[in-house]
């Protein structure tokens, strides 16, 4: 049977059942308000009336509409609403015949019987799901859950899990921090302890899982119930946020696993969008590696920022067709072009200039691995060094409106070719900038992101499931961390802000050690660190700081309007003995030298080469 036809079946199946509580509600009126009489071709009348009235007051309000398996409140609400018209009908048409064919107590005891008879039709599935979960069996094959929140959204998930035979999971508990709900009960589900007590409350109630239903509170306290949680190894799922709550959508399935970012203790950023749309909207953006980490979150958010046409330029291939099937999917109107090429191809960039007069830049192509470029210096110069150069100045010939360098924090003070090769092209768009009057060039510099291709959250989480051992490189290795989604929309309020020659600099919240990013994986999988999964401290790797700095010595911070862009104070460069030396680094690395790193700091004299290593140096 198709939708369509199960669909009337449903609607006449319903109709019918109106009919019958028309039918039995009317004959019970009358025998409880009447005491003598038989019954009387009046009294039929007024009974084939009420099928009709009923019929179209429950049409009207959508109760023909209705989804059995999810009727709640509102759907009680409406059902009230229609019978309340009825009787209303009912009792108007007693008091205008003067009581001749129906007496008003009558009208009145038929429309009780008819919200009770109606009632019981539309929420006849949950209340038999309700029986069977506290009388029959079949319930040991589902799974246990502690439920941390009793408000809306929880009693939501427990109503879901009682009623529904498709969900195997059975709420056992909640644990709930407000005193006055202590002892009692959400649904039959007992509220049996605080946030604090959730160790022994798993223990108790035998809980496999636990299920974290507050949507509504800050990030700060969410962070710390899941550090509670951790301590009762058992796996953790959370609801994303309360925006689902608002739209109707909390359900078991929208839960997910809790995520390190859940950890950080702090507020997602927020930005200004209508600065964004300003400087984006109808111009043609390019993206160099745009099918990146980076890249690709760049194309969705300007994607959605109405750009007149969006190029996405990337080596890749394969990362640059899936944001392409991406973006073709979600903004089917979107004037979309992808290229494929290097950003080191000088004629080839030249020419994606000529032909498509891109307006703004994002360049987000770039070597980014540290332990990869140590053993491939020169290639880290030909890709990040020349190939900024090269995307730079094409920018500035075709006068480019705004030019966006995505920059990092491993390029101050840094000990690694990666950072050393980062902070040049900083100086690059620093120095275009300072002489071009037709294109803002800006660099913004940030830290770890969340999620990211080659980052350790990946990493950890394919240890774990692979048994272990999870690998970190020294205990008390730090970094900044922010979500890739964060990260892309201050770049692009960055560029709003962009005025030429800065670099821009995100607060990216109290650093974070990566030990502990591990060892909270292992708990939040429901696993014990150095019991079920061991975690190796490998030492160092080459070129590899044990905490990363925003800032270089001589560099100050002035604020924006969005406090968590800070600008950098510019350093002097003299551009004479800069572009010199450029020069020279370019003709050393197509001869692949041995000594890059060495002739790398004459441009960079705060990078401390890692003479630790046992890697070659070219």
């Amino acid at each position: 049977m198709n939708t369509k036809n199960k669909r009337i079946r449903n609607i006449v199946l319903l109709i019918l059942a109106d009919i019958c509580s028309v039918l039995l509600s009317g004959l019970f009126a009358y025998l409880i308000t009447i005491k003598s009489g038989g019954f009387s071709k009046e009294v039929l009348y007024w009974t084939l009336g009420n099928v009709v009235c009923t019929i179209g007051f429950f049409a009207l309000l959508g109760m023909y509409a209705i989804v059995f398996s999810s009727v709640g409140i509102i759907d009680a609400l409406k059902q009230c609403l229609a019978v309340v018209g009825v009787t209303a009908a009912n009792v108007v048409f007693a008091l205008a015949t003067k009581q001749a064919y129906v007496h008003v107590g009558t009208a009145l005891a038929f429309g009780a019987f008819l919200f009770y008879f109606a009632i019981m039709t539309r929420f006849s599935k949950r209340v038999v799901s309700v029986l069977k979960y506290y009388f029959f069996g079949g319930q040991t094959e589902k799974k246990r859950v502690l439920i941390v929140g009793g408000g809306s959204a929880g009693l939501a998930l427990i109503k879901e899990m009682l009623t529904s035979d498709k969900i195997l999971y059975k709420p056992v508990c909640i644990a709930d921090d407000d005193p006055s709900k202590l002892g009692k009960k959400i649904s039959g589900v007992k509220i049996a302890g605080n946030t604090s007590q959730l160790p022994q409350l798993a223990e108790k109630y035998r809980a496999d899982e636990i299920f974290v239903t507050m949507p509504a509170v800050n990030k700060k306290t969410q962070s710390e119930i899941i550090n509670r949680c951790k301590d009762c190894m058992l796996p953790v799922k959370v609801l994303p946020g309360i925006y689902q709550f608002a739209n109707g959508q909390i359900t078991v399935s929208k839960l997910r696993k809790v995520e390190i970012q859940d950890l950080l203790g702090r507020e997602q950023v927020s930005v200004n969008l209508d600065e964004i749309m300003g400087y984006i909207e109808n111009k043609t953006v390019l993206v160099t590696g745009g099918g990146g980490s980076i890249g690709s979150e760049l194309c969705r958010q300007i994607a959605g920022h109405h750009p007149k046409r969006l190029i996405i330029f990337d080596i890749y291939e394969n990362n640059a067709y899936d944001i392409e099937q991406e973006l073709k999917r979600k903004y089917p109107a979107l004037d979309l072009l992808v290229l494929i090429g290097s950003v080191r191809d000088k004629g080839k960039v030249h020419d994606l200039f000529d032909r498509y007069r891109p307006q703004i830049v994002f360049h987000a192509a770039a070597h980014k691995h540290v332990p990869l470029m140590e053993t491939s210096p020169n290639e880290a110069v030909k890709n990040n060094v020349f190939g900024t150069l090269n995307v730079a100045r094409c920018a500035a010939e075709f006068r480019v409106e705004t030019f966006v360098q995505i920059s990092t924090d491993k390029a101050v003070n840094p000990t690694n070719i990666m950072g050393a090769t980062k902070r040049i092209c900083e100086m690059i768009i620093q120095t275009i900038g300072m002489n071009c009057q037709s294109t803002k060039f800006v660099a913004v510099r940030f830290g770890n992101v969340l999620g990211s291709n080659g980052s350790v959250i990946p990493l950890f989480k394919k240890q774990i499931s692979e048994g272990g051992p999870v690998t970190v490189t020294h205990k008390d290795i730090i970094r900044y961390f922010m979500t890739i989604p964060e990260a892309v929309s201050l770049v692009l309020q960055a560029g709003a802000y962009a005025k030429g020659g800065q670099i821009f600099v995100l607060d990216m919240g109290e650093p974070v050690k990566i030990y502990d990013l591990a060892y909270n994986l292992i708990k939040l999988s429901g696993l014990e660190p150095d019991v079920d999964i061991k975690i190796e401290c490998t030492g160092l790797r080459p070129g590899e700081k044990l905490y990363e700095e925003r800032l270089m010595k001589e560099e100050g911070l002035q604020k924006t309007a969005n406090g968590l862009i800070n600008i950098a104070k510019p350093l002097k460069v003299d551009e004479e003995f800069f572009w010199d030396t450029l020069d020279k680094l370019y003709a050393e690395a197509y001869n692949e030298t041995g000594n890059m790193k060495e002739l790398v700091t004459m441009l960079v004299p705060t990078y401390t080469i890692d003479k630790g290593e046992n890697a070659a140096s070219a």
